[in-house]
């Protein structure tokens, strides 16, 4: 648990994963020098890492589907193998008939079909239920906003592979790597950025910022879907939403501090006005949490 001075940090590297010491300092109202060692001690302990999360449409992931798998065996080594695979970013596993979740990306519907039938084939899964996700309505780790028209060259792909892997890379190894000023290497990155090509974020584990409890859920609504969408979306405790086609007309994560908290939050979700059914999968661990891309070097 930490204390809440890194709580606080952890949470604006996760608004901008590549803020300046400066920046968080005054943030938190401490000195450059102090928060550059709380910083680097997140990072080396692995609380917090800060990567880039290049945008679904840039690396041709257009289709994402959210899955619940019924195991007929262990469900954990059915979660391990979901892992495995490269088009899963998202892998948990939680109570109830569907032992585990996940969320799988695709070039497109018939890509995606393909990845989710290599997984009823894997090793005891009983069954998958896909849910098509058209909309994400609200991502922490993920860049929702529209993406601006912008031609990527070499040296634009070879930033955006650098920087999935270390969010936070300073301008000067950068400008190393491409061959370009500071100042230059500086101006092209800040385009990415503000484009929407990539988005810098920092990932922790739930736990660590004191949210012990995890759920996932689905909502049918009984009115305009794009209405219930903001009020959910709204939601401190929603972490993530996304619209689109199966079994619900949205499914989304919460994140609460405790079981009461998570009851509470849930019942929060129960009582926006459009909600005609929500659905709720308890998540105990999560297997996998990864959003890096293969990118090409052009």
């Amino acid at each position: 648990m930490l204390d809440a001075v890194d709580s606080v940090l952890v949470r604006e590297l996760q608004r901008d994963g590549r803020a300046t010491f400066q920046a968080l300092a005054d943030r938190v109202g401490l000195s450059r020098t102090a928060v550059r060692a709380r910083v680097q001690g997140l990072l080396e302990d692995g609380i917090v890492r800060v990567v880039g999360i290049v945008h679904a449409r840039v690396i041709g992931a257009g289709a994402v589907g959210h899955l619940t798998v019924t195991s007929a065996g262990p469900a954990r080594d059915v979660a391990l193998e979901l892992a495995r695979q490269p088009a899963i970013c998202f892998a948990g596993l939680t109570t109830g008939p569907h032992a585990v979740v996940a969320e799988a990306r695709a070039r497109d519907d018939e890509a995606l079909a393909s990845v989710v039938d290599d997984i009823r084939r894997l090793k005891g899964v009983a069954s998958v239920e896909v849910f098509r996700s058209v909309d994400v309505v609200k991502d922490a780790h993920s860049v929702v906003r529209p993406l601006g028209e912008v031609v990527l060259d070499d040296i634009d792909w070879r930033l955006l592979q650098e920087l999935q892997r270390d969010g936070r890379a300073p301008y000067t190894r950068l400008a190393g790597i491409i061959g370009l000023s500071q100042a230059a290497t500086r101006a092209r990155v800040v385009r990415l950025m503000r484009s929407g090509v990539i988005q810098v974020t920092g990932l922790a584990a739930p736990a660590a910022l004191g949210n012990l409890e995890l759920a996932a859920f689905g909502v049918a609504a009984g009115s305009a879907v794009r209405e219930v969408a903001r009020a959910l979306g709204a939601l401190d405790a929603v972490r993530y939403l996304s619209s689109g086609f199966g079994r619900f007309d949205l499914v989304g994560r919460i994140e609460a501090g405790s079981a009461a908290a998570l009851v509470d939050a849930l019942d929060t979700v129960r009582a926006v006005e459009g909600v005609r059914e929500l659905d709720s999968w308890h998540v105990l661990d999560i297997v996998k949490e990864s959003y890096a891309a293969d990118l090409p070097d052009r």
